[in-house]
C-alpha cells in the first residue's frame, strides 16, 4: 500500500479509503451489515494497509461511528488510522440539532467523538453546505474545532467550485484552519469534476477523496444486490444509456486487463489528477480487495482511450 499527503498537509493517507456508509444498523438501510457483517471487512482493510477510514454521523443515525471505533479499537494503534467523520444532517429532533451553525458543530463534535470511542478526529469534513447559516460563522467554528484538539484537520464535501474557492479565501483572509480536501462525488459516469472543482483542488494543493468510485456499484454491474434493490440514488443518478455503453466499454477494458470491473474503475479514478483515495464502500471483504487490487492495476494508453471516450457533458449533480 502506498501512503500520500492529503492535499498539502503533513497526513499521510492510504490510496484507498474504506468508507462506513454500509456499516451500521441494518433498520436504518436494509442492505446496511450490522456489526458483525462490518467487523470482517474493517479488519481486512487494515490487514491490507488501509489507513484512511470516512463515516459521518448520520449513516445509521450514529452506529456507523460506534461500531467503526469500536472495530479500529481493538485491531489498530489510535496513531495507525486516519478518522474522518461529517457533520450536517439532524442528529435530533430539535431545530438546532442540525446543518452547520456553532451550537450544532460543537455539539455534533462531541457527540460524533463519543459514538466513535476517541478524543479527536484526524479529519471533520461538512458533509453539505449549510447555505441558510454565514459560511464565517461555520468556519470559524471549524477553526475553534481544531484549535481545541478534537479535530486535527478540516475538509469539505458536496459543494460548487464556486462556494469552495469562497470558503478557502475567507479562510485565508481571516487566519482561520484551511480545508485540505474535498469530497465531491467522481467517476467514469460522472466526470463533470473536471470542469472546475478538480482544477482548483490542483491549484490550491486541495486533497481529493472522491465517492461512489463504482456509481453505487452501477460500474460493476449489481443489479441483484441488496444495495440495488433499495438505494433510490442508483436510479436517479446513473443509468441512462450513455453510462450503460460507458459500463459496457468498462468491462470490455477489465477483460482485457484480465480483471474485474470494480478494479478497473478505481484503477481509472486512481490515475487521475488530483486523486487522493477514493471512497470505497464495501460490504464483501472481496470489495475491499479489489479496491486494494486495483492500485497496482496499469492501465495501458488504449485503455484510457476506450474509457474516456464515451462521457459525453451531463447535469451537476449534488446531495444539496
Amino acid at each position: 500500500m502506498d501512503y500520500v499527503p492529503l492535499g498539502r498537509s503533513g497526513l499521510r493517507v492510504s490510496r484507498i479509503c474504506l468508507g462506513a456508509f454500509g456499516f451500521g444498523d441494518p433498520a436504518w438501510q436494509a442492505w446496511v451489515l450490522d456489526e458483525a457483517g462490518a467487523r470482517p471487512i474493517i479488519r481486512r482493510a487494515l490487514e491490507l494497509g488501509i489507513n484512511f477510514f470516512d463515516t459521518a454521523d448520520m449513516y445509521s443515525r450514529g452506529r456507523s461511528e460506534a461500531v467503526l471505533g469500536r472495530v479500529l479499537r481493538e485491531h489498530a494503534r489510535r496513531e495507525e488510522v486516519v478518522v474522518c467523520t461529517k457533520p450536517f444532517h439532524p442528529t435530533g429532533p430539535s431545530v438546532n440539532e442540525r446543518g452547520l451553525s456553532r451550537r450544532h458543530l460543537l455539539d455534533a463534535i462531541d457527540r460524533s467523538l463519543a459514538n466513535l470511542g476517541m478524543d479527536y478526529v484526524d479529519v471533520y469534513e461538512i458533509h453539505r453546505l449549510d447555505q441558510s447559516v454565514p459560511m464565517e460563522e461555520t468556519l470559524e467554528a471549524l477553526h475553534d474545532i481544531v484549535k481545541a484538539g478534537k479535530a486535527r484537520y478540516i475538509a469539505a464535501s458536496n459543494m460548487v467550485a464556486w462556494q469552495f474557492a469562497l470558503a478557502l479565501s475567507l479562510q485565508e483572509r481571516r487566519g482561520w484552519t484551511r480545508f485540505v480536501a474535498m469530497q465531491n462525488q467522481y467517476n467514469l459516469v460522472y466526470r463533470e469534476e473536471e470542469r472546475e472543482m478538480i482544477p482548483l483542488c490542483l491549484a490550491q494543493g486541495i486533497g481529493y477523496t472522491p465517492y461512489s468510485p463504482l456509481a453505487r456499484g452501477f460500474l460493476a454491474g449489481k443489479h441483484g444486490s441488496a444495495r440495488a434493490q433499495h438505494d433510490p440514488f442508483i436510479a436517479k443518478f446513473h443509468g441512462g444509456d450513455a453510462d450503460a455503453a460507458i459500463r459496457g466499454r468498462l468491462h470490455e477494458v477489465a477483460a482485457r486487463n484480465g480483471t474485474v470491473p470494480a478494479r478497473a474503475a478505481i484503477a481509472w479514478l486512481l490515475g487521475r489528477p488530483a486523486v487522493t483515495a477514493p471512497v470505497v464502500g464495501a460490504t464483501r471483504v472481496e470489495h475491499i480487495e479489489d479496491a486494494v487490487a486495483a492500485t497496482a492495476l496499469q492501465l495501458g494508453e488504449e485503455d484510457w482511450r476506450l474509457l474516456d471516450e464515451l462521457y459525453r457533458p451531463r447535469s451537476v449533480l449534488l446531495h444539496l
